[in-house]
């Protein structure tokens, strides 16, 4: 009779543990100017850094380098996430995986469907807890081994991208060095300034302008990246020898959808749903 009660028991704490999610279960929203406000800025630093997975993954994928419209388009279905991460009551919002990025790299799998296949199995093992708890059981230092891969893979990538702009240049040297150098230098003195005295550098009575400040300037990923792109758009950029060392000739053939053919099997999208979000 004990061993009964005890498989019962078993079986109620697993389907206890099946739990689907569903809009505000949380109750009903609430809204703060100044909240929505940092929440925005975090959404736009998550846009800088999934910007750079986006063209990680097209670029190991073997695809040609993405239209801007391409681009868009991921950002705009990247916030329709973030949208439906505050509905369901999530802590965080969504962004491009960049381990996703570098484990495409490793494993040199760029098919569509795998990440579809992928994507079911995250929502099944969301809704089941027993099987989720079998992944965050995984040894930290196994995670930390493949994250040295990972983010290794996505940071050769992006430095790939340097061959085709003329790095004998000064001007080049000076950006990619005076931009990688601030992009570790600053984040590195926020991150520590917050463990040392428990909130950031901008410590003011308005949190959430404490938030709108300091979460910027604690990612590399974004400090490096609108410096570079501030110093690149700004410096000496009307010169013709300039546009040339910059890359831009190389750049300009793939800024429309249609100028290469192969753009339409790499970037179409399934189902025919081109017919209602066109690229240009």
């Amino acid at each position: 009779m004990s061993r009964w009660k005890h498989a019962c028991k078993q079986r109620i704490d697993i389907i206890i543990q099946i739990r689907v999610p569903y809009p505000f279960q949380w109750g009903a929203p609430s809204f703060d100017a100044g909240e929505a406000f940092a929440m925005m800025m975090a959404t736009f630093v998550a846009l800088v850094e999934s910007t750079g997975a986006f063209i990680a993954v097209a670029r190991y994928a073997s695809a040609t380098p993405m239209p801007p419209s391409i681009l868009s388009r991921g950002v705009g279905w990247q916030g329709i996430g973030i949208l439906l991460s505050g509905l369901f009551g999530t802590g965080n919002g969504s962004s491009a995986s960049v381990e996703n990025a570098g484990l495409l790299a490793l494993t040199r799998v760029g098919s569509r469907r795998v990440v579809q296949i992928s994507a079911g199995f995250m929502i099944f093992f969301s809704i089941l807890g027993k099987f989720g708890a079998v992944f965050a059981s995984i040894p930290a230092p196994i995670v930390g081994a493949l994250y040295c891969l990972f983010f290794a893979y996505v940071g050769v990538g992006g430095l790939s991208f340097l061959q085709f702009c003329n790095l004998n240049s000064f001007r080049n040297k000076f950006i990619l060095g005076f931009s990688i150098f601030l992009g570790l230098s600053v984040p590195q003195y926020f991150n520590e300034y917050t463990v040392i005295a428990g909130y950031g550098p901008v410590h003011t009575h308005g949190r959430w302008f404490n938030d709108m400040v300091n979460l910027p300037f604690s990612s590399e990923a974004f400090v490096a990246g609108i410096l570079a792109y501030f110093l690149d758009n700004t410096m000496h950029k009307k010169d013709s020898a300039i546009k040339k060392d910059r890359g831009k000739p190389w750049w300009n053939k793939f800024r429309s959808f249609k100028s290469d053919t192969r753009s339409e099997e790499f970037y179409s999208l399934p189902f025919n749903l081109n017919k209602y979000f066109p690229s240009v």
